[in-house]
C-alpha cells in the first residue's frame, strides 16, 4: 500500500513561516481525484483555515456546505470561493451559532434538507482559544460548549446521513481540528465548567483533548459501518483565533523565530484538514 505521506514529507523537512514549500490544501487537492458526486460540510467557513478549507473542498467539484452566524461574511466567502473556481460544484451556507445547541440542532434539519440527506465529509473546523470566562447559551464553559459539545452534537445529528452516504469506494468521514494545546488539559469529569479555578488556556486545552476523544470514539465505534474519523493539529497559523491572547504572550511568539519558523498560512494550514478529508 503507498504511503500517503510520502509525497509531502520532504516539503516539510525545513519550514521557514507562512508560504514556504510546505503545500496548501488546494495542492492536496489538486494531487488527488475529483469528487463530483460528495458533499461535505465545513463548520466555521467565514474565517482563518476554514475559508480554505472551504475553498479547497469546493475546488474537488464537491457539493459544499459550510456554517457560519454572520451571513454578510458567508455570502462574501461564497463569492470568493466561486471566483476561484467557477463551474465546480454548488457552494452553500447554514446560519449556525456553536454557543446554542438549539441553533445547531436546527442547522442540521436545514442542511438535511438542502442536500438531500446526503454527507459524505463533515470537517468540525470552528473554534475559539482562550476566551475571558463565560458561559454559552446553555450554561456551558463557553469553549468547552463551542469547541466540543456542539460538534458533538452536530455529529450525532448527521451521523445517519454519514452512515447512508458511505461506500465501500469511499467510507464517510469526519474530521476535527483539534490542537497540539490538547496537552494543556485532560477533561474535568467533575467540573468541566472550571467553576472556581477557570484558566483560558486548561479550558481549551481540555476543549481539543474532547476532540480528540471524540474522533477516536466515532473511529472505533462507527468505522464498522463506514464512518471514519481523524483529528489533528493544522499547525500554527496567525488568525482570529489569537485574538484574547495577551499581548506580551503574542509579542513574545511572534519575535521566537522558533515560532515564526514553523507557522504556516491559512492556505497551508488548511491542507491537513484537506488531506485528513480527501486522501485516499
Amino acid at each position: 500500500m503507498p504511503d500517503p505521506f510520502a509525497p509531502y514529507l520532504a516539503q516539510h523537512a525545513n519550514p521557514s513561516g507562512p508560504g514556504d514549500h510546505r503545500p496548501t490544501a488546494l495542492q492536496i487537492i489538486k494531487d488527488d481525484d475529483a469528487w463530483l458526486d460528495k458533499v461535505a460540510l465545513v463548520t466555521g467557513g467565514t474565517s482563518g483555515i476554514g475559508i480554505e478549507t472551504v475553498r479547497a473542498l469546493h475546488a474537488t467539484g464537491a457539493n459544499t456546505f459550510f456554517t457560519a452566524r454572520d451571513e454578510k461574511k458567508a455570502d462574501a466567502v461564497i463569492k470568493d470561493v466561486k471566483s476561484t473556481s467557477p463551474g465546480k460544484g454548488s457552494v452553500q451556507v447554514i446560519k449556525m451559532s456553536m454557543d446554542s445547541l438549539e441553533s445547531v440542532k436546527a442547522a442540521a434539519k436545514k442542511f438535511l434538507g438542502e442536500s438531500g440527506g446526503k454527507l459524505n465529509i463533515l470537517v468540525n473546523n470552528a473554534g475559539i482559544m482562550a476566551t475571558p470566562e463565560s458561559k454559552t447559551v446553555d450554561g456551558f464553559e463557553r469553549q468547552f460548549g463551542v469547541n466540543h459539545l456542539a460538534h458533538f452534537a452536530l455529529t450525532g445529528l448527521l451521523l445517519p446521513a454519514l452512515i447512508s452516504s458511505s461506500r465501500p469506494d469511499f467510507n464517510s468521514r469526519v474530521v476535527s481540528v483539534s490542537s497540539s494545546s490538547h496537552r494543556y488539559s485532560g477533561i474535568h469529569w467533575d467540573n468541566v465548567n472550571l467553576m472556581g479555578c477557570y484558566d483560558p488556556y486548561v479550558a481549551y486545552g481540555q476543549s481539543k483533548t474532547a476532540n480528540i476523544w471524540k474522533a477516536n470514539y466515532i473511529d472505533r465505534v462507527y468505522g464498522p459501518k463506514g464512518v471514519h474519523a481523524l483529528s489533528l493539529h493544522p499547525g500554527g497559523i496567525w488568525t482570529g483565533l489569537q485574538q484574547y491572547a495577551r499581548p506580551e504572550q503574542l509579542a513574545q511568539w511572534k519575535a521566537d523565530p522558533e515560532v515564526t519558523g514553523v507557522m504556516k498560512s491559512p492556505e497551508q494550514g488548511a491542507a491537513t484538514s484537506i488531506w485528513a478529508a480527501c486522501v485516499s
